[in-house]
């Protein structure tokens, strides 16, 4: 196995998306839970851009001891200054210095000339190399350089002393067998190439960041500049997820170290503090990377996993596969569904409640547990042991949210109220404060996911909220609707807590 380096930038690239910044504390949390998933390096910021940026990069230094940690430079010596600065508590510590490289770059950016950006370039290196022993140079917009000019940069900073040099598509506009003949061209050409690690830094812009990535690993490359969830600038970055697993999976020859089932709680954890959703559809780590709703491919695995999956979810720290009921889905399904709920059907009665269950299925969408217990002729509220009695909000501006509640907990009937920071959250509060009363707080989870969607339309809009609950390091998922919101909130929350129960 050939070692493959993880450098990830999550913290430098991908925080650059508007509206994704993180304060120092938050960046510390991504920073150690990325050093427990097993990343080699982390971009941890661009010291000189901010003094919140510099003061993020010294904390990380001191709060992270595995992984080296890297800071970002343009080729200017006050950059240089500045990050070797803001590395002075690290463990392990690298630079990140470098200039453009295309004559795009070199005409329209710097107004400069190829010799001049050349030597700009290995001064940058040499003097990087004052303050630390490992310097990585980038060539910026390598996927659009002349590959001549830009084998001749390469050998001429690695002569300077850079340790890596890190070939970006900058624009993500190369195809993946351009890009892999632009690395196995350097491989080629570069005389002294053997004395450093060539990175590949892959942009999304034509949603080939992962092939490009993948093709330049093929041709040589051997560290991957890569990000969580793929964020970063414009169209993203390369997913760390996905080159991970490509290589897991098809077994190729690479050894990243990556402790992959701590992909989905690293990627759970980003989405949350930089408040961007993951898309359901994303690979490995989306909400329906392993849902499955059409009834072939429900009965498929359901006979055998590996039929329609070719990743074990738990292999990335998901719990299991999850299997939709809809109209699309087949008895199959059904059956597998009721059974878990403790139903057993012979082929005739199954035949009758299929039906039932497409008509209800076409009217509702998506149906729960609650709904099948219906469908069976069940109410399940009926042996809950808690129940949802009252709910009463005040809210407003400038009136500090507050809920109160009235739960009947195994027959004894509680009441509190509680602030929060919007009706949903002091509902969730007073309910928290019930159960500690009733000597249920070891059932209290951690609210994972909170989903609201309209089943109508217009005014008078049903609402369905879905939770997710994490107790013991299990899942749990609680369903409401209404057409207040609240209570379908307050619903949904005590749905979980009977699941939990």
């Amino acid at each position: 196995m050939q070692k493959v380096y993880i450098f990830d930038t999550t913290l430098r690239d991908g925080e650059q998306v508007p509206g994704c910044q993180l304060n120092t504390i938050e960046k510390i949390e991504v920073a150690k839970a990325l050093e427990r998933l097993g990343v080699d390096i982390i971009e941890s910021g661009f010291p000189i851009s901010s003094p919140g940026d510099f003061k993020s990069v010294v904390e990380i230094s001191k709060a992270v001891k595995e992984p080296v940690i890297c800071a970002l430079t343009r080729a200017v010596k006050a950059d240089i200054d500045a990050a070797a600065a803001s590395l002075e508590f690290a463990k392990r510590k690298r630079i990140h210095t470098g200039i453009g490289a295309s004559d795009m770059h070199i005409k329209y950016k710097f107004k400069s000339t190829r010799e001049k950006i050349l030597e700009r370039g290995v001064e940058a290196v040499k003097y990087a190399k004052k303050f630390v022993n490992d310097v990585e140079f980038y060539a910026e917009d390598a996927g659009r350089a002349d590959l001549e000019y830009l084998a001749r940069m390469v050998e001429a900073v690695i002569s300077a002393g850079a340790t890596v040099v890190n070939i970006p598509d900058t624009t993500g506009y190369n195809l993946p067998w351009v890009f892999g003949n632009k690395i196995k061209y350097l491989m080629e050409n570069v005389s002294n190439i053997h004395k450093a690690v060539i990175s590949v830094h892959c942009h999304n812009d034509l949603g080939l960041a992962t092939a490009n990535t993948i093709a330049g690993v093929e041709n040589g490359a051997r560290q991957v500049e890569v990000t969580m969830n793929g964020i970063g600038e414009r169209a993203g970055n390369t997913s760390l997820e996905e080159i991970v697993m490509i290589m897991r999976t098809h077994k190729l020859k690479y050894d990243t170290g990556i402790k992959t089932q701590n992909i989905y709680p690293t990627s759970r954890l980003v989405s949350k503090l930089m408040n961007m959703p993951v898309q359901p559809n994303k690979a490995i780590v989306g909400r329906n990377a392993f849902a499955h709703s059409s009834g072939i491919h429900q009965d498929g695995v359901l006979k055998q996993r590996e039929n329609y999956e070719i990743i074990d979810p738990k292999d990335v720290g998901i719990a299991s596969s999850e299997i939709i009921l809809t109209a699309r889905s087949g008895r199959a399904a059904l059956k597998h569904h009721l059974s878990r709920l403790g139903y057993k059907l012979s082929d005739k009665k199954l035949a009758a409640v299929y039906k039932q269950f497409l008509e209800l299925a076409d009217s509702k969408k998506e149906i729960n547990d609650h709904d099948l217990n219906m469908l069976m002729g069940k109410e399940d509220e009926s042996t809950n042991k808690i129940k949802l009695e009252l709910v009463e909000v005040m809210c407003g501006f400038p009136l500090k949210p507050m809920a109160t509640i009235k739960l009947n907990v195994e027959g004894v009937e509680y009441t509190a109220a509680a602030n929060g920071n919007g009706p949903v959250d002091a509902s969730y509060n007073a309910v928290n404060s019930i159960l500690k009363k009733a000597k249920k707080a070891k059932i209290l989870p951690t609210l994972r996911e909170f989903l609201i969607q309209a089943v109508t339309r217009g005014s008078d809009d049903t609402c369905k909220v879905s939770v997710q609950l994490e107790k013991s390091k299990k899942l749990y998922y609680g369903y409401g609707t209404d057409t207040d919101i609240v209570v379908a909130s307050g619903r949904a929350y005590i749905d979980g807590l009977n699941r939990i129960l």
